[in-house]
């Protein structure tokens, strides 16, 4: 068989595991690479390798890599748990930062504890144990999660469409993680509990240096939206996938989706009497790709009409360059994301024109010549027009100088999914938002599956350098998740993604997606008449009448 990896190519006469091959072809990043990709499928270090293979290292660099580390983490975690706590359960909640936020169920932790937890999980790494994987029926997978009191686990296996899994047993427990592993315990090298009351942080090693541990953030803002979340999950008594599935078996996803949805309107109801109470003219909203930005904006508009305010909304789309003014990725293709794609300081001079009450002609971008239309739009605001103003960058502070910070009120929305897969693995935002912008760009833009997945590596590029690092200066962060959304979209997607070739280069995001929706019921398309015309789902599935016009 011929292999090649990292453009050395050998013949082997014989089978030979794969981190064997690693080190003989590449021994220069042999101690950095977590698994390979074999076309779009992952191998585990511990795979024996009997075929031709082209193969591509995965390091922590790569998201893969980041995925692979973190279940290996997650697990000798719940071991250490298990032995110190045997009577409590850890539920894996969100990330925070480079890290993942996590709490000990009916258990307050504080420092002495975290630090204990962490003493045994660097004893357990120490030992070097082997993650080993076996084949186990569903029914005798079933069974064995029941007899420890993971019901949560089991009911969600029984709703699987396969009749066996990948177990991984290590010590004395075994687990089930979704997904590839390392070869043993020996293999994480860098990791840290921070005390967050009540719970912690498990901080993940430095994107950028993988042999040290990432500093932890603190998100405030961040953390309160996702515990009011939760709050919501646990009112409707649905925080799991198999819990949800549990709803739509017994024929209430219905009312599901109108309590849903009026905790939302709840909630801008309250967004906007802050604004109103604030005295706020400028507000601007920002978040990241398939948040659910443009609806907000127009809900929060209506909301704001209520409350006897005229408020006007301004996009930022319309104050791009020109496509040859574009700054350029290494690519050599223009940066769409970058803050300087925007002219900002007309954009600036155009807001305190607005606000100081004169009239001023408002720029067109035309997206099918990609440049600035030659026409303009005069636009004239009284004191009580706030301007709402919507774009990825609405957080930056280079937007809001020379503008009188009282008169400002910053919003960052994102869809913050807190539903989990189990209490042990949770379901990531970025593949919820990426399943959302699948389903909205093939409708609505024209763009099939395969383009909008090759542009996803640059849109969470450009979020991780201008949309993240401000999101803690909104002065309000709405969540745009609802819980009854996957079921929707598993609806409108599932077959559509199974025409992705598996030999596609982006099959692998493909694939954690149906990961997830595998262990999903679809929703009845006879209830989609129940999600109303402006909820913020209707903007990717369709629908929304607040882009009808009069």
């Amino acid at each position: 068989m011929i292999i090649t990896l990292n453009k050395v190519t050998k013949t082997y006469d014989k089978p030979k595991p794969l981190k064997d091959i690693v080190y003989e072809l590449a021994p220069e990043m042999a101690d950095q690479v977590l698994a390979c990709f074999h076309n779009s499928e992952v191998l585990e270090l511990g795979s024996i390798v009997d075929f031709d293979a082209t193969l591509v290292p995965i390091t922590y660099q790569d998201e893969e890599g980041k995925r692979i580390f973190e279940r290996c983490l997650r697990f000798v975690l719940i071991m250490a748990a298990r032995e110190l706590y045997p009577d409590y359960k850890l539920r894996f909640e969100h990330s925070l930062g480079q890290g993942v936020y996590i709490e000990m169920e009916d258990l307050r932790l504080n420092p002495s504890s975290v630090s204990s937890l962490e003493g045994m999980m660097w004893d357990i790494i120490h030992q070097d144990l082997p993650f080993i994987g076996s084949c186990w029926t569903r029914e005798g997978a079933i069974e064995y999660f029941k007899s420890i009191n993971e019901d949560d686990k089991a009911n969600l296996l029984s709703y699987r469409p396969y009749d066996f899994f990948n177990i991984y047993t290590c010590g004395e427990v075994s687990e089930y993680f979704y997904g590839a592993m390392l070869p043993s315990t020996g293999m994480l090298k860098a990791f840290r509990l921070h005390a967050r009351a009540p719970g912690f942080v498990m901080l993940m090693p430095d994107k950028d240096k993988p042999d040290q541990v990432s500093e932890y953030i603190s998100l405030p803002k961040h953390m309160a939206v996702f515990a009011q979340s939760n709050y919501w999950c646990k009112v409707l008594n649905c925080s799991t996938a198999a819990e949800l599935n549990n709803l739509i078996s017994k024929n209430k996803l219905r009312d599901f989706i109108r309590v849903n949805e009026a905790f939302h309107s709840k909630t801008f109801s309250e967004i906007a009497d802050d604004i109103t109470n604030r005295g706020a003219r400028a507000v601007f909203i920002a978040g990241p790709s398939s948040s659910g930005k443009t609806t907000f904006a127009n809900r929060l508009s209506i909301h704001l009409r209520v409350r006897g305010l005229d408020p006007q909304i301004l996009s930022m789309d319309d104050f791009y360059r020109n496509r040859d003014e574009l700054p350029l990725e290494s690519n050599g293709m223009p940066d769409l994301e970058a803050l300087s794609a925007l002219d900002v300081p007309f954009l600036r001079e155009c807001i305190n024109s607005l606000l100081s009450g004169q009239e001023t002609a408002m720029p067109r971008f035309d997206f099918g010549t990609q440049r600035r239309s030659p026409d303009s739009v005069m636009m004239k605001i009284g004191p009580n027009s706030p301007l709402i103003i919507e774009g990825i960058h609405g957080l930056n502070p280079q937007l809001h100088e020379l503008i009188d910070p009282k008169l400002i009120c910053r919003i960052y929305i994102s869809q913050l999914t807190t539903i989990n897969l189990d209490r042990y693995n949770r379901i990531r935002t970025t593949d919820a938002r990426l399943l959302r912008r699948i389903v909205r760009d093939y409708q609505f833009r024209s763009t099939p599956p395969i383009r909008t997945l090759e542009m996803w590596d640059s849109v969470r590029k450009g979020e991780e350098k201008w949309i993240f690092p401000y999101q803690e200066n909104a002065d309000i962060v709405f969540n745009s998740a609802l819980h009854y959304e996957l079921p929707v979209l598993k609806t409108m997607a599932y077959e559509m993604l199974f025409q992705i070739p598996q030999d596609n280069p982006h099959f692998i995001k493909v694939n954690r997606i149906l990961k997830i929706l595998n262990y999903l019921l679809p929703a009845d398309p006879a209830v989609f008449n129940e999600i109303p015309p402006l909820s913020i789902l209707r903007e990717f599935i369709g629908g929304n009448t607040l882009y009808m016009g009069d």
